[in-house]
């Protein structure tokens, strides 16, 4: 193994730069202001920009800023890059959600985080090295001895383009190349692969997804993405990853060019299991049921539940998006089953059921979406109410009076109807006529999705007029004040997909998700609309949804932070 000081320099490096990135003093690491690579001799970086047609595009697009991977896309890219599980979650500061884990305005560099990847990435180079097959994959040659400088060059050339997302340049090549100097020293070929791994696995440009471009003429503050840039988008959104080499061959020869080169890539995207799981994890962000809170059997069928009508609907039998919603049939064995009311089909494994006239349908349906809007071990009208518009409407949070304690224990003997009534008066009534009925509609489901008629935590415990019965009967008023009286999921499934305010939400959701901001500006709603007129109000395919978002020329470009 490598010497704890030139383990420091050289496998530090990255970080302290990043440090630097996130406090604005980012120039150009490794490369030119086009955002591609610069040095004395770039070497091979396949098509010549020259050769490619000039890019096109109106004033629409997005500011990216500088965005740092996720807790889960780090692991997804060391996992892909050495075949390692990683666990960098365990050892990194949490990843701030609002909804999504992935938003740059929130991310904050600090010693933490240096800290935890120095552990993490010696950690994970570790059990590599520890594991000669493992090993020799990801060095890609068997070294003749401990000063095999061909051997050396040809990993740092293969590895780095794929770590850094782009080839590496000449400069960059030597200086990785010093690590076999403590190769020939220490007698070992494989300490030159510890100190090269340490540095690119903490180098700026595979933490950050840092985007140059090359600028638009004659609209400044307009920058065309170059082709590698394009691909880490596009790999990060519909696989949460670093692109694999098949898309960075692309990108090579000059393939995600154009809006029609892009919609080809990611149609062949969509078809890996990859993107089923990024879409299905989006949707639980968004949601808001990513985390379940509580644990064992239960929670893993309901996972388990949740990824089969996903799959199922938009997958398998690629149905309308909408159907996520309003299917009629669910994914349980016995236990599940039993636990939410349903028919036990026979069987331990889970196998689709039907619904039957059990109020239940889709999405709203399951335990893991009627886990969200808890408030003091119980359910929340007002918080299910608060999540219904703000993650399926995209209503705007409201803000509470001042003076209000919304964290108020409540109080003890007061049946929820009696004690929300007094919400609904005074300052407070605006927000509550809007947020409570819509709660009360779905509080006949407990936080684990069972059906119950009293409020009592236990629904196998004899309830008797002193528990409080619930009536489960709820009301949805509109932006034009038209009202709509529901009970139970089912129905106000049926009520969300018929006011035409989720496709827009949706197509503002999947936005915020693929730029990694939550807070949109005019330029940001201007391409949300575009997107969501040509989709309509009603059904579509979210294939669609992420083909039309990433063709558009916006997708191609950035727009310069101000």
């Amino acid at each position: 193994m490598v010497g704890g000081t030139n383990r420091e320099v050289i496998g530090r490096v990255g970080l302290a730069l990043a440090l630097g990135v996130a406090s604005g003093c980012y120039s150009g690491l490794h490369g030119a202001p086009d955002g591609s690579p610069q040095g004395e001799d770039s070497g091979d970086d396949g098509v010549d920009d020259d050769e490619l047609p000039p890019r096109t595009v109106d004033a629409t697009a997005a500011i990216s800023g500088l965005r740092r991977l996720s807790a889960r896309e780090y692991d997804n890219t060391v996992h892909d890059l050495l075949g390692d599980p990683g666990g960098a979650a365990l050892l990194l500061p949490e990843d701030i959600r609002t909804p999504y884990d992935n938003d740059y305005t929130t991310q904050v560099a600090s010693k933490a985080l240096v800290d935890g990847l120095d552990v993490f990435v010696a950690d994970v180079v570790g059990r590599l090295l520890d594991d000669p097959a493992r090993r020799d994959e990801v060095v890609g040659c068997t070294p003749s001895g401990p000063d095999d400088a061909q051997c050396l060059r040809a990993f740092i050339e293969r590895f780095g383009r794929r770590a850094l997302r782009r080839p590496l340049t000449e400069d960059e090549i030597a200086e990785y190349m010093l690590a076999l100097d403590h190769a020939a020293q220490s007698g070992d070929f494989y300490t030159a692969v510890d100190t090269v791994l340490r540095a690119l696995l903490q180098d700026v440009e595979l933490l950050y997804r840092v985007e140059l471009g090359t600028p638009v003429p004659g609209q400044p503050g307009l920058f065309a993405l170059s082709d590698w840039e394009v691909a880490a988008r596009l790999s990060y959104l519909l696989w949460g990853t670093t692109p694999d080499e098949w898309l960075l061959a692309l990108a090579e020869d000059g393939l995600l060019h154009t809006s029609d080169d892009i919609r080809s890539a990611a149609e062949a995207m969509l078809d890996d299991e990859r993107t089923l799981t990024l879409v299905e994890r989006f949707h639980a962000m968004w949601m808001g049921y990513e985390t379940l809170p509580f644990g064992g059997e239960v929670a893993d069928a309901m996972r388990t539940e949740t990824r089969a009508l996903f799959e199922r609907v938009l997958f398998t039998e690629d149905r309308p998006w909408q159907d996520l919603f309003r299917l009629e049939q669910t994914f349980v064995g016995d236990a599940l089953a039993e636990h939410y009311g349903l028919t036990p089909p026979g069987s331990e494994e889970p196998v689709w059921v039907d619904y039957g006239d059990s109020g239940r349908r889709g999405l709203l349906s399951q335990g893991s979406f009627l886990s969200v809007g808890g408030k003091f071990g119980d359910t929340s009208p007002i918080v299910r109410g608060l999540m219904i518009r703000t993650r399926l409407f995209c209503e705007p949070r409201p803000t509470p009076p001042p003076g209000v304690d919304v964290d108020a224990e409540p109080t003890e003997g007061v049946c929820k109807e009696e004690r929300y009534a007094a919400h609904r008066a005074g300052s407070c009534a605006g927000c509550h006529e809007q947020l409570d009925p819509v709660g009360f509609g779905l509080e006949a489901y407990d936080l684990q999705g069972r059906f119950r008629t009293f409020e009592t935590d236990d629904p196998d415990t004899e309830a008797d007029e002193s528990q409080c019965a619930i009536s489960g009967q709820g009301r949805l008023v509109l932006a034009s004040g038209e009202s709509h009286d529901f009970s139970g999921p089912a129905e106000l499934a049926d009520l969300v997909l018929e006011t035409g305010q989720l496709n827009y939400c949706a197509v503002t959701q999947l936005y915020r998700f693929s730029v990694g901001r939550f807070e949109l500006d005019g330029d940001d709603r201007d391409y949300v609309a575009r997107i969501s007129d040509a989709l309509g109000e009603g059904d579509f395919h979210f294939d669609t949804l992420i083909l039309d978002l990433v063709s558009d020329d916006t997708f191609r470009h950035r727009r310069e932070e101000q």
